[in-house]
């Protein structure tokens, strides 16, 4: 393999080819190799060649015997020299070469470093040599510098820079990072088992029974734990009795574990940064949709952490009722401790995650102990008074008797489901943290599947354990036991000694319906029930209170709402995102002083929900984008699953609470629209991204299929711009007639050295299509790189386009230039106009009296900006540096300045470009900046005359046609102007007045002219003739020998012949301006027939001599000549 490149060198002691230099195999371990060389060589898997062409070619060859040499290279890390003083860089190119595999080359082996951040504006990439750096000859100069090469051999930077630069100095360098246990696990046990665990579990089963509630439970858990990639739903039939509330208790777990395989999916589909649930939705459908509901999203975090912590408040307050320490009344009461509270809970957030993680941990410590406590309490014999108060231990009847619901009056199924909804948000706690986390991809799904199983079996257990053991209806009489002679009214409490009958009529305090702290009253030791209490609300509180800053920080981090910036500040090792925080701790206040937690809980449910529904549909048009790099590793889903779910989410919204379920999509869809209409700068390949390309390519292999129709014809433009910016009023006029309707490519001819034109092409194609989406032209743009333009434009005519989406009308501006122009310019530019009728292909040309190149103009605007900028950043040095201590004096300055260029020279240009650099831009060519943008302009009541002298197909008819239909033209009527015969002229008017009205085609007025093939005026046809004359050859005023020299000399000229065979055609273009001068002088635009020059019979300069006169003083002149296809029906 011969490679045209230098390296550094491993000698031979005595190299038998001095003039060639050549590497063979490098073993990795060179002590091996001389153990083995006693036996046999080892194997060689590659040998290279190094040539330099532009020198005497060098051979030095390393062989296993040469050790000393190659240990003494890897020891000292300095390259050997060859008596001719090779050096360890090529001393023609100057660069320094690396080793890969014990080779020289640049080339470098695969390393993560090198797909990190990749598509990141925020993150630091380390980027592989290039192909270009690979596969040209290198010509960079790179300083040497000690232990540069191994840098880049191993992907650590390039040679000659500085370790220094290269390795920037981590501001969260020592941040707490989080392991699966205490990231995920704890945060999602303890956020699941929150205040409806222990005050509203009890008062659920009674309201809807144990088969119920265990659905209720089984529903709640999967709706809220579908976050992932694939998710699952259950749905359910009316109320379930009998033996099928077991099957949904199963059937609950079971797809409460398939919902936890989905949240692993997302979370194992490519690295997963902070933001939770934020981050999925807008990595997979797109800022449109993650800023929506990011919001949503987080504003609901914060409104949960009201409710934990009015629960809380709710606990304590009954505390205090009990021993009648009553501070105001109740729901005051419960509005001040929960004041209290959540600033306490502020304070410890705000201390850090790790002192948050720290109180989690005890918190759970807390929780798992009254837990036990409580089916400790299940077993051990209830007393009297707990009786009384509906508590009988395990029976069987009590069981029966609460299996079934019994609502009371104005709740139901969802209505209970609403209220217990929000306990199983907890799935997400940990992976909103994510940014936390030490490894997320496998900390969320390890951790979020344990503790799904482990809350599940625990409010399962708590459900049925609780439903087992007391009645729904309790008086908290101990006298209130069944007296012999009594009536029983056949009740579970009346089978076992007691009388709870006026609970009928009366409202009761004690029992599942009427008693929240039921747990206390069964667990063996009530006050660690309400330890208990205190753990799950407190610490469920606050995981809500960091979830939602961290989720609001990273959706502010992305800017996609520029006003809500100021939250994206993070401070810290952790970048604790304080101002968050107290944001949250302000909506939390607002929401715990309504103090009704059945009020607080439906409000937050339908926000879950709506996120919940954009998880599960992210997964499933993720996976129905089919793009490769949607590659889970967790791949236990299915799409279809995930779209059910998605709707599911949707449908008990709208159950609910229909009107909450209404006011959540429309602030959804005003935030999307908002997002959309702002467009942020931000590109995260989504799923919406992939199906677009899906669907386009679909579109696109479909419409190959329909056969072209007159009917759908529409005008497909390649147009020859060369840059878009540099010929924007070319452009305008194509996009006006091909906007929203037909296809535009803006095409640029890249003539001179291969390398350096390829390498120029590459780097502006995504500036020259960005500045189009800029201005919001819907075009393309396309360049290639040729020899010469012509052979360039012939390769976009026929490459160019896709499918049925190729061009079929050709663009390009009248070369204006063309009388100072090099003969062989004007040879291509009419030569492209061939090539264009061979391909079939239809011309357009346009010309404005200014022309349409403006690149001079962007170019003085371009050293102006520089000049400006240098001057701001000059004049903010000289600030900065005044403020500086005086100590320091002008050395600062000039150090600052080097740091900021401003004494680099700036390189000069030629003298056309310094003179105008010396004028302002508005004050240079004012009409031709002008001129630029004469399409951009609503054009005025005014006319577009159609001069439709040749039938191309109805080309030159439709395009000003269409132009009328666009806004800035709509004032425009369409004159049409046709040739005819003097005599004829009333009936010719109405023959085509009759097929305009067929073409369904509106005109203001219609000319016939039958004048145009007479003679043109004198002075007209002596301008034409002074134009040419330089042109001409005049053979027939020469002998023959001369002439004949002359032809072959100048063969581009205009001969005698040739002009008289065509006096004819040249006097019709001459006596046309005539025509177009006297009416079409005031035209807003004029679209006119454009003459055709025969192959090989008509010469360049006299064609082009023909569509100088025919376009002399005018308006702006369209030459429209189709390919004489018919592109105009009037059948339907």
């Amino acid at each position: 393999m011969s490679m045209n490149n230098s390296s550094s060198v491993f000698l031979d002691a005595a190299p038998s080819h001095p003039n060639r230099f050549q590497v063979n195999v490098i073993n990795e371990s060179h002590e091996s190799s001389a153990a083995a060389d006693s036996n046999h060589d080892p194997p060689h898997y590659e040998e290279t060649s190094f040539v330099d062409e532009a020198h005497n070619r060098l051979r030095i060859s390393f062989r296993p015997g040469n050790q000393e040499l190659y240990d003494n290279f890897l020891q000292s890390g300095e390259t050997a020299k060859t008596d001719a003083s090779f050096h360890t860089y090529d001393s023609h190119t100057n660069t320094y070469y690396l080793q890969t595999f014990g080779h020289n080359t640049m080339d470098a082996v695969p390393k993560i470093d090198y797909y990190r951040n990749t598509g990141s504006i925020s993150g630091a990439k380390m980027n592989r040599p290039s192909l270009y750096e690979i596969h040209e000859q290198l010509a960079k100069n790179v300083a040497v510098t000690p232990g540069s090469a191994d840098r880049v051999a191993n992907g650590d930077g390039m040679p000659g820079e500085e370790q220094s630069e290269n390795k920037e100095e981590d501001p969260h360098a020592g941040a707490v990072k989080f392991g699966w246990v205490k990231g995920v696990l704890v945060r999602c046990m303890l956020n699941i088992w929150g205040v409806m665990l222990f005050i509203r579990l009890s008062w659920i089963v009674g309201e809807a029974g144990i088969g119920l509630g265990v659905i209720i439970i089984g529903l709640a858990v999967t709706v809220t734990a579908i976050t992932g990639l694939s998710t699952s739903a259950i749905a359910t039939n009316g109320f379930v009795r009998g033996g099928l509330g077991v099957l949904i208790i199963l059937l609950s777990t079971m797809v409460t574990s398939i919902t936890g395989l989905s949240t692993s999916a997302i979370a194992t589909n490519g690295f997963v940064r902070g933001g939770g649930a934020y981050y999925l939705i807008s990595r997979s459908l797109g800022p449109e949709f993650g800023g929506s509901i990011g919001l949503i999203f987080a504003f609901a975090n914060a409104v949960a952490v009201a409710m934990y912590v009015v629960g809380f408040a709710e606990t304590v307050v009954d505390l205090l009722a009990e021993s009648n320490s009553i501070m105001v009344d109740k729901s005051n009461d419960i509005r001040i401790i929960g004041s209290i509270t959540v600033v306490i809970l502020l304070g410890i957030s705000v201390a850090g995650m790790e002192w948050e993680a720290k109180a989690q941990v005890i918190l759970l410590i807390i929780l798992l102990i009254a837990i036990v406590n409580f089916f400790i309490g299940t077993v051990i014999p209830s007393n009297q008074e707990k009786k009384s108060r509906g508590f009988f231990n395990y029976q069987a009847s009590i069981f029966a008797e609460n299996f079934g619901p019994s609502f009371t009056k104005g709740e139901g199924f969802f209505s209970v489901f609403a209220i217990f909804f929000p306990a199983a948000t907890g799935i997400l706690a940990g992976a909103n943290i994510s940014g936390d986390l030490e490894d997320p991809q496998d900390a969320i799904p390890r951790g979020t599947m344990l503790a799904i199983f482990v809350t599940t079996i625990a409010y399962l257990a708590v459900a049925i354990c609780v439903g087992a053991c007391v009645v729904r209806d309790a008086t908290g009489n101990v006298n209130d036991t069944i007296i012999s002679g009594m009536n029983c009214n056949g009740s579970a409490a009346c089978g076992l000694g007691y009388d709870f009958s006026r609970c009928l009529n009366q409202n009761c305090p004690y029992g599942l319906m009427n008693n929240f702290q039921v747990m206390s009253m069964v667990s063996g030791f009530a006050p660690l029930i309400t330890a208990g209490i205190f753990s799950a609300t407190l610490s469920s509180a606050l995981a809500s209170l960091v979830s939602a800053p961290k989720v609001f920080q990273a959706l502010c981090k992305d800017n996609i709402y520029k006003g809500l910036h100021f939250f994206a500040k993070g401070y810290g090792k952790n970048n604790e995102p304080l101002r968050g925080y107290i944001l949250t701790f302000i909506i939390a206040m607002a929401f715990i002083l309504i103090a009704e937690l059945n009020i607080i809980a439906p409000i937050i449910s339908n926000f879950f929900l709506a996120s919940y529904a954009l998880i599960n549909f992210s997964c499933f048009h993720a996976s129905y984008a089919k793009s490769p790099g949607w590659r889970p590793a967790y791949g236990v889903y299915n799409m279809w699953v995930s779209l059910s779910g998605a709707i599911l989410c949707c449908a008990v919204m709208f159950v609910i609470n229909w009107w909450a379920a209404v006011i959540t999509y429309v602030i959804e869809f005003f935030l999307y629209i908002y997002v959309t209409y702002k467009k942020p700068d931000v590109n995260w390949g989504s799923s919406t991204q992939a199906l677009s390309y899906v669907s386009a390519l679909d579109n696109a292999l479909e419409l190959t299929t329909v056969e072209d129709h007159v009917k759908n014809f529409r005008p497909q433009c390649i147009v020859l711009t060369g840059g878009p910016m540099t010929r924007p009023a070319l452009l305008d006029i194509t996009h006006a007639f091909t906007k929203n309707s037909g296809l535009c490519i803006c095409c640029e001819v890249y003539v001179g050295p291969r390398k350096e034109c390829v390498k120029e092409m590459n780097n502006g194609m995504a500036k020259k299509q960005e500045w189009l989406l800029k201005n919001k032209i819907k075009a393309f743009y396309a360049a290639v790189a040729a020899d010469c333009f012509r052979d360039g434009v012939r390769s976009l005519l026929q490459a160019s386009g896709l499918g049925r989406m190729k061009p079929n009308t050709m663009v390009i501006g009248f070369k204006k230039n063309w009388r100072k122009a090099p003969p062989a310019e004007i040879e291509n530019y009419v030569g492209i106009i061939h090539d264009a009728f061979d391909f079939e292909i239809g011309v357009i040309i346009v010309r404005i009296s200014q022309g349409f190149d403006i690149s001079q103009v962007l170019q003085v605007q371009e050293e102006l900006e520089k000049l400006e900028q240098e001057r701001l950043a000059l004049e903010a040095t000289i600030k900065d540096n005044e403020s500086e201590e005086g100590s320091r004096g002008i050395r600062g300055l000039f150090k600052k300045a080097g740091k900021l260029n401003i004494t680099k020279q700036v390189p000069k240009k030629d003298t056309g470009i310094n003179t105008i650099q010396s004028m302002h831009v508005g004050e240079f060519n004012q009409r031709l900046v002008e001129a630029s943008t004469q399409f951009k302009k609503k054009q005025g009541k005014g006319t577009i005359d159609v001069w439709w002298l040749f039938d191309d197909g109805g080309l030159t008819l439709l395009i000003p046609y269409i132009l009328t239909l666009r806004k800035k033209w709509k004032d425009c009527k369409l004159r049409i102007y046709v040739g005819g015969k003097i005599n004829r002229i009333e009936e010719e008017k109405i023959a085509m007045a009759s097929l305009l009205s067929k073409f369904r085609i509106k005109f203001a007025d219609i000319h016939i002219i039958g004048d145009i093939n007479i003679k043109p005026n004198k002075e007209s046809w002596k301008f034409f003739e002074e134009m040419i004359e330089p042109y001409r050859l005049h053979e027939s005023c020469k002998d023959l020998t001369t002439a004949e020299k002359l032809k072959r000399e100048t063969p581009w000229k205009i001969t005698d012949s040739e002009l008289e065979a065509f006096k004819e055609k040249s006097y019709r273009q001459v006596r046309l301006n005539e025509l177009l001068q006297e009416h079409s002088r005031a035209a807003n635009l004029v679209v006119l027939s454009l003459p055709v020059a025969r192959k090989a019979t008509i010469s360049d300069i006299l064609y082009m001599a023909w569509l100088e006169i025919l376009t002399k003083n005018l308006p702006p002149v369209l030459l429209v000549r189709g390919n004489h296809k018919n592109v105009l029906t009037f059948y339907s």
